[in-house]
């Protein structure tokens, strides 16, 4: 009897839990009266016409790789963009704060951008590099003329996951050595080769890692050492001594790791990893898939907020604000070793792409971009910060320029992954008009990485849908 009486308490706890958070939700979505709006936008999306949501999605179902996934629970039919904004197929519009994966460098659509890629279209689309044309030599002098020191070589590829296997096979051409290490928590490419270089167990399959070893990863916030980065740098130096045959082809890193939930190194480490590796054989490769192009603000590239120069830089996403783009930048010497046997990418640098990724580079200088991320970064963390003073939920803001996370805990002390919260909060700004990411091995972390004509007004916005979706939690 005793237990009945206890199974059935339960059951109506249970009961009034759900009728209180059912009534939550009602309250959420009914509270229209301080619910913050988008900021104005001169802009009206064209009529829709096309298939819906439901009929897309049972397409992709059908017709798609089963490995791909969607954000939230009803999916968006994404059908248009302009700047820092996009429009689902009803006409309603979001505040773009992932950037189609980091991607949307100028803005969704820019015009300078377009009206480049639509010029070329109309003369020659692709011939490959058998011969010449000037759109790829112009691109290759531009974008070498960004980078410090000899790094003048350019290799054109489509994406940053062909990128950094084509980095890591110059590395073990140029050194001699077998050996790659890559960090805890990184995320480099999905590919047969690159899948090795990520470290974290949600993107990798059960293949062999092929002579690649992951270091502790210098995370200030959940690392082991904390912010002191030659406790990091020695752990480089033990797996050298004891897990290598005492020389490595090389290193690589993100400055600030992206799909790792925008976790931003402890400062002072490339430098001392850097000369490690170099004294070991190998070369330094700097992935700057997200970092790059002035997104940190303070700096054009991400390695240069560590004070370092490496061998060979990657790069793609925001290099092409959509393109499939991607390229590689080493040194004369290095890039030589490519030349002991064919290496030919058909569509890499192809004058369509080479002509959007100038254009994407004169843009970013035009409208001064670096600046006005370091100024909108600057100004979105601290109100960032500011709100975590004020929920609990909040565990650290960190990153830079338009480059920030946000990582959501239970308990601050223990750092426990907000798992649950986070996946209620992101459907709550989405109904709100915001579209962020997610990452870290939890998916607990908001990763907040707009286009860069991002303002301070959709700055305001966010922070505030994000208060106002968290006091409702």
């Amino acid at each position: 009897m005793a237990l009945q009486r206890g199974l059935l308490k339960r059951s109506i706890e249970a009961a009034k839990a759900k009728c209180s958070y059912n009534l939550s939700l009602r309250n959420f979505s009914s509270a229209t009266s301080s619910t913050p709006e988008l900021p104005p936008f001169d802009y009206e999306p064209k009529l829709y016409k096309g298939p819906l949501a439901d009929e897309v999605l049972q397409k992709r179902k059908k017709f798609l790789s089963p490995s791909l996934f969607h954000y939230y629970q009803k999916p968006l039919n994404i059908v248009e963009g302009k700047m820092q904004y996009l429009f689902d197929d009803s006409g309603k519009r979001y505040l773009d704060a992932f950037a189609g994966i980091v991607t949307v460098s100028c803005g969704h659509c820019h015009p300078e951008v377009l009206d480049a890629i639509i010029e070329q279209s109309k003369l020659l689309q692709h011939a490959t590099t058998i011969y010449l044309h000037h759109a790829i030599a112009d691109f290759a002098e531009a974008l070498a003329s960004k980078m410090p020191g000899n790094l003048k070589v350019v290799f054109f590829v489509n994406s940053g996951t062909e990128a950094n296997e084509l980095a890591m096979l110059m590395a073990r051409l140029y050194s001699g050595n077998l050996g790659m290490i890559s960090l805890r928590n990184a995320y480099h490419g999905g590919s047969l080769g690159t899948i090795g270089l990520t470290a974290l167990n949600t993107w990798k399959y059960s293949i062999p890692q092929g002579e690649i070893h992951h270091v502790i990863n210098p995370d200030p916030y959940r690392g082991i050492f904390g912010s002191d980065a030659s406790h990091y740098a020695n752990d480089v130096q033990d797996h050298i001594d004891y897990g290598s045959p005492g020389k490595v082809a090389g290193f690589i890193a993100e400055t600030i790791q992206g799909v790792g939930g925008a976790v931003e190194l402890a400062p002072g480490y490339l430098k001392l990893v850097y000369d490690i590796v170099r004294k070991a054989g190998g070369v330094c490769i700097a992935d700057e898939v997200q970092t790059g192009f002035g997104r940190t603000g303070s700096h054009y590239w991400g390695f240069e907020t560590q004070g370092v120069i490496p061998d060979i830089v990657t790069m793609a996403k925001g290099i092409g604000n959509g393109l499939p783009l991607g390229a590689v930048v080493t040194t004369p010497e290095i890039a030589n070793v490519m030349a002991q046997k064919i290496q030919f990418n058909t569509f890499g640098g192809n004058p369509v792409c080479s002509s959007g990724g100038l254009a994407v580079l004169r843009v970013l200088d035009k409208e001064n971009r670096q600046n006005h991320c370091a100024d909108v970064g600057s100004h979105l963390i601290g109100r960032l910060r500011d709100l975590q003073q004020r929920h609990e939920i909040i565990g650290d803001v960190r990153g830079r320029g338009l480059m920030v996370g946000i990582e959501l805990v239970t308990d601050r002390k223990e750092k426990t992954p907000a798992k649950a919260e986070t996946l209620v909060l992101f459907e709550k700004l989405r109904e709100l008009g915001v579209l962020v990411g997610k990452g870290g091995l939890h998916g607990n972390v908001f990763r907040i990485k707009p286009p860069m004509c991002f303002t301070k007004d959709d700055a305001d916005f966010l922070v505030d849908a994000l208060d106002y979706a968290i006091s409702k939690l």
